[in-house]
């Protein structure tokens, strides 16, 4: 079902709004998170320049994909579970929450294999996830892992480490967690393919993100508005 003018024009108003706030915060890039939001929603935000959204299931996502071809590319910005890697390495533009070596090992198996398929032209960026609390029902590696992990990406053959992803768990202080995790990834930065990606800040804290070295910033609401009730 395609979005009516009005509906059109409530997005445009919204991402223009966002993309405001984020240059008076400092500048990064945006990415606009489309889970639960219908595809015809993420066509029209390539047509306002969109070039990239992001999403948090791996089947809603491998089903957007397939309908958009590429336009925009998506993001996994969600948790993946290992038996899951093939898949979103075949249409994954970047996988941002990288936080086990069971996963990375997962995901440039299934990049290798969608390169020899002719399903990826190049290897997988992927951001390494790290954690400020160490609770696994979030994701997330803990500082003193980060390096180690950082190694082992660095090698794998068909995967291009980019850089950190982090959230601050609820009730922390975020200004604080974005600062640590804005260290951690200058610590790694000489194992990060191109300039290090820092993707950091969402709705409510993209500008204490920004402010504390964020390079793209994670909105969904925000851009999109209220998830449709399903």
């Amino acid at each position: 079902m395609e979005l009516t003018q009005q509906q059109q024009g409530d997005l445009a108003r919204r991402l223009r709004d966002v993309r405001q706030r984020v240059a008076v915060a400092g500048g990064a890039d945006l990415l606009p998170i489309t889970k639960f939001h219908p595809v015809e929603a993420v066509r029209v935000l390539a047509q306002f320049g969109v070039g990239a959204v992001g999403e948090n299931r791996e089947q809603e996502a491998k089903a957007k994909y397939e309908v958009l071809a590429g336009r925009p590319e998506i993001h996994m910005v969600g948790q993946i579970q290992t038996k899951k890697a093939n898949s979103v390495a075949r249409w994954a533009a970047a996988v941002h929450t990288v936080d086990s070596s069971k996963l990375l090992q997962a995901l440039d198996r299934g990049a290798g294999l969608a390169m020899e398929r002719g399903d990826r032209l190049e290897k997988l960026p992927v951001l390494l996830q790290f954690s400020a609390d160490g609770d696994p029902q979030r994701g997330g590696v803990v500082a003193s892992d980060i390096d180690a992990l950082a190694d082992e990406a660095q090698h794998c053959a068909n995967l291009e480490l980019r850089g950190l992803m982090t959230v601050p768990p609820l009730g922390s202080d975020a200004a604080s967690v974005f600062a640590q995790g804005r260290k951690l990834l200058d610590s790694i930065a000489d194992r990060v393919v191109g300039v290090p990606v820092y993707s950091a800040g969402m709705s409510q804290d993209m500008e204490i993100a920004i402010a504390e070295g964020s390079t793209l910033v994670r909105v969904g609401t925000d851009i999109m508005g209220p998830r449709p009730v399903i």
